[in-house]
């Protein structure tokens, strides 16, 4: 007894809906793969599972960009937007522009030159003393820079000295002047100086 025809309609049962996608996906890439090889057709599939999840499918001689461009020149449809068409534009000109300057880098370093005429080597070579000149006048203005700085250095390194030299005097005069008056201290007596009427006195009698 043959099987019923199934009727095609959203099937209810959670489970019984996965199975039957799991079957059909999986007979759909089979028959993908079959037209492929029996009718040497190109052939791209995408599938999106209701939970998000994806399965795709595409012939070993096409990439699936490459058939999206297709199926966009031959059907006339945008697949992007002009949105996303300027970002890719944007990204082939960073590119080429990124090509350029990296060809440039390697004639500057000299390489790749042997297919340069006249003109661009004339370009090339400017381009290097344009260089050497930036490179010796950042070199003169670090070297006047650490002139400057090793001239500061020594004029505060003079001031440092000076200053501590006035200070050691000045703990050195300190100390002589503690040392007399704890000798003073020591034997009894006191230094002081003679009074005018005591001076007069001792002269009197000097010259009696």
């Amino acid at each position: 007894m043959g099987r019923g025809k199934i009727e095609i309609k959203r099937i209810e049962n959670a489970n019984n809906r996965v199975v039957t996608f799991s079957k059909r996906r999986n007979g759909l890439v089979k028959k993908a793969k079959e037209i492929t090889v029996l009718c040497d057709a190109k052939v791209a599939l995408i599938i999106f599972a209701s939970n998000g999840k994806m399965v795709d499918y595409c012939c070993p001689s096409m990439d699936l960009g490459a058939m999206l461009d297709q199926y966009q020149k031959l059907s006339g449809k945008k697949l992007w937007d002009a949105k996303h068409e300027n970002l890719s534009n944007e990204i082939d000109r960073i590119k080429k522009e990124n090509d350029s300057l990296q060809l440039e880098l390697r004639h500057l370093k000299g390489e790749d030159i042997q297919s340069l005429n006249l003109k661009n080597l004339m370009a090339v070579e400017h381009a290097i003393e344009h260089g050497l000149d930036k490179v010796r006048d950042h070199q003169i203005e670090l070297l006047n820079s650490k002139r400057r700085n090793d001239k500061m250095i020594m004029e505060e390194h003079r001031q440092l000295t000076f200053q501590l030299q006035q200070q050691e005097m000045a703990i050195a005069s300190n100390a002589r002047g503690l040392m007399m008056r704890d000798h003073d201290g020591q034997f009894g007596y006191r230094v002081q100086p003679i009074q005018p009427n005591l001076q007069e006195k001792i002269m009197s009698l000097v010259i009696d």
